[in-house]
């Protein structure tokens, strides 16, 4: 048997399931990248159809935070980047688009071709880190025989491309997207998909995820701990964003594996 050992106890778990920005990868380095470029795209058509998204509108569009110089630097761990799917992400931009004045289609064509150059520039950049003391703690669960699986509001196809640059997609049985869902975060679709492929009930379950919603699906579906990364990308995310957590973490280097005899 194996156990789970956290700053608040033991717990003799039968899987792990990880979200994945944010928890795994460290958020901003990749959909930073990626906002940068969509957000840039899409100002850039918009004035070329003389129309105007004013400057400190973007934030609130997907849920970031900009310096400057608009750079990207941190996000909203509850907002629509961070939780949302790419559709929703992509219907706010397109209702943007059609309280500016173009037609419903005219905005999706617009959000569709933002949406493939900003993915070509992400292929291009390839911008993944894996948060520090991942690869160590990933290693002690394999090393326990405990089953991984990647249950993520990104699309399945995306989530094992990332995973896969980032050099660890071996380490996990399943990735489950929000496409193999009817719903997706906050509710237990995917943690009920995971552990059914995984042939482990939800009870004997532990999920890490660096989002309330992560939390959320987590309670929704009866696992047994529930873990929040408060600071999983290197910024000071305060512990008031994670309420539903049964316990939280600041890194990877407060969590460890160890096997116990029967």
């Amino acid at each position: 048997m194996s156990e789970l050992i956290t700053p608040q106890g033991r717990y003799a778990v039968a899987a792990i399931l990880f979200d994945k920005d944010g928890t795994l990868l460290q958020f901003v380095s990749l959909w930073g990248s990626w906002g940068e470029c969509f957000l840039e795209r899409f100002t850039k058509y918009m004035k070329e159809k003389g129309l105007q998204i004013a400057g400190e509108q973007l934030p609130a569009l997907m849920g970031t935070v900009h310096n400057a110089q608009g750079s990207i630097t941190d996000y909203d761990r509850n907002g629509p980047l961070a939780m949302g799917t790419m559709s929703d992400l992509y219907a706010i931009l397109s209702w943007q688009g059609y309280l500016q004045g173009l037609s419903w289609a005219e905005s999706m064509e617009l959000v569709h071709q933002c949406r493939l150059e900003a993915d070509v520039r992400l292929e291009e950049k390839r911008p993944v880190h894996s948060l520090p003391g991942l690869h160590r703690f990933l290693d002690e669960c394999v090393s326990a025989g405990i089953p991984l699986a990647v249950v993520t509001a990104d699309e399945t196809e995306a989530a094992d491309k990332h995973l896969q640059w980032l050099g660890i997609r071996h380490y996990f049985s399943e990735v489950i997207g929000t496409d193999l869902v009817d719903q997706g975060k906050p509710f237990p679709d995917m943690v009920q998909l995971a552990c059914k492929r995984l042939a482990v009930e939800p009870a004997y379950t532990a999920v890490i995820g660096d989002t309330n919603g992560d939390m959320r699906m987590a309670k929704a579906a009866g696992v047994q701990v529930a873990i929040g990364l408060a600071e999983s990308d290197g910024t000071s995310a305060s512990t008031h964003i994670l309420p539903d957590a049964d316990l939280i973490v600041q890194s990877y280097a407060e969590l460890r594996i160890e096997v116990t005899s029967l």
